[in-house]
């Protein structure tokens, strides 16, 4: 074998046997929660949320909110790590949510929030908006108990990654898509502004 030749060959060789990342990170958007149980008393509660899939591998934390009491508005997005051989389709394969009352001593928990990833990751192009629409989604927030009390407002992208950084809404502009662009740009503040507002 020529020296060209078998260098070629052991990058082949070296190129097949890569290591795959064995994590995969999806974003999620934590907009707001409505009608939560008002585990402090004396004080306004101030509540932030905790998400993950698999709280072993990582969880990622919102700020605290302190104005909203039982009707929180975090507007933030978190990127969520987890291994990636957890199949979609697994019952275990579920974003969660618990949300806490921030407080001196301890953290109260209030309730927590569930969403199964193959109800919410669909695939497609993360740059494609066809394929990554921004909406929310409302889910039922359970009591440590197991009863219902409240809702929690979000948005998992369904490619698991948004078109844009929701902060600067910057994105990487085509010029042959200038127009569809300009209208996701328009229709993302439009989202923003409501979500805000809620």
């Amino acid at each position: 074998m020529s020296h060209a030749a078998n260098h070629h060959h052991h990058q082949l060789h070296h190129r097949k046997h890569a290591p795959e990342d064995p994590f995969r990170e999806i974003e999620v958007l934590i907009i707001s929660a409505e009608n939560l149980k008002n585990v402090k008393h004396v004080t306004k509660m101030k509540t932030y949320a905790v998400v993950y899939v698999e709280k072993d591998v990582q969880a990622a934390k919102t700020r605290v909110d302190h104005d909203g009491g039982t009707n929180p508005t975090w507007n933030q997005t978190l990127t969520v790590r987890f291994r990636r051989h957890l199949p979609e389709s697994d019952v275990r394969a579920a974003l969660n949510v618990d949300i806490y009352a921030h407080g001196h001593v301890r953290e109260k928990p209030v309730g927590s929030a569930r969403v199964l990833l193959c109800d919410v990751l669909r695939g497609g192009k993360p740059d494609e908006p066809v394929d990554n629409p921004i909406q929310s989604m409302t889910v039922q927030v359970w009591r440590p108990s197991g009863k219902p009390h409240g809702l929690l407002n979000l948005w998992v992208p369904p490619t698991g990654r948004f078109l844009m950084r929701r902060e600067s809404l910057s994105f990487s502009v085509k010029e042959t898509d200038e127009e569809e662009e300009e209208e996701v740009v328009e229709r993302a503040v439009v989202d923003r502004g409501e979500v805000l507002a809620s």
